[in-house]
């Protein structure tokens, strides 16, 4: 990581879960952190978890992933702040699993899984690699996945979850040729872990207690080790389960 210390990442989704472990964790290896969420005040209490030299480096920005006006925003503001971006982390990521594929009146929810897992996260990736490219960077995007997105799983009221995370598993794969033709070496990365204890679980989840499951910061430590390659070598995807795992 000794490479990227004093650059600057962003993080998306940075309020809770993987993305406040990342933020935590990118600090306090020396990266001037910016997490991105619509719940700033939770990324700024993120501060005091931190050593005082760590907790300087971490700024938060409120941003709506939904909303492409508030991307460009958000953007733009740690260009104007930081001239731009190094490291993207595209964290953000939801699932509703109040309702299904068929249940009546569910446009609202399945928009909302699509236009935060998939829409939001490439134009993340837009804006970042545009900044990098325009200095001359070779940045690194790292796309959180799941393994959801490399095989399907009979859980209940997944709706589009699942289809999002196939979908950021093969905008992944086109990145990769769209950085490469690009003339860049700029990396690109996604890391799928398996089921994480996180508050995307609801309150009483079936598969609490019922199967082991990763922390936040398992998550975060992988992609660590993704941003810690050598210049030349790229994780191109990473999957990781805790073993023993049901799925």
């Amino acid at each position: 990581m000794n490479r990227w210390r004093g650059k600057v990442a962003i993080v998306t989704g940075a309020s809770s879960g993987i993305g406040a472990a990342v933020v935590k964790a990118l600090a306090t290896a020396g990266m001037v952190t910016v997490g991105l969420a619509r719940r700033v005040e939770r990324v700024e209490a993120l501060r005091k978890d931190l050593p005082p030299e760590a907790a300087g480096r971490l700024h938060s920005l409120p941003c709506d992933v939904t909303r492409e006006e508030s991307i460009l925003s958000a953007f733009a503001t740690v260009q104007q702040m930081f001239d731009g971006v190094d490291v993207l982390i595209n964290n953000a990521g939801i699932s509703r699993q109040s309702v299904t594929l068929v249940t009546p009146g569910n446009t609202e929810d399945l928009r909302a899984v699509l236009d935060t897992n998939v829409l939001g996260l490439v134009l993340c990736a837009r804006e970042a690699f545009n900044s990098m490219r325009a200095r001359g960077v070779d940045g690194h995007i790292i796309n959180v996945n799941s393994i959801l997105g490399h095989k399907y799983v009979p859980f209940p009221n997944l709706n589009l979850y699942g289809a999002s995370k196939y979908a950021v598993t093969a905008i992944t794969e086109t990145l990769r040729n769209d950085f490469r033709n690009a003339n860049t070496r700029v990396k690109v990365t996604s890391i799928s872990p398996g089921i994480v204890r996180t508050e995307m679980l609801p309150e009483g989840d079936q598969f609490s207690g019922a199967t082991p499951m990763l922390e936040a910061e398992d998550v975060a430590n992988a992609i660590l080790y993704a941003l810690g390659t050598p210049p030349h070598v790229q994780v191109h995807e990473l999957i990781i389960k805790p073993v023993g795992e049901l799925v």
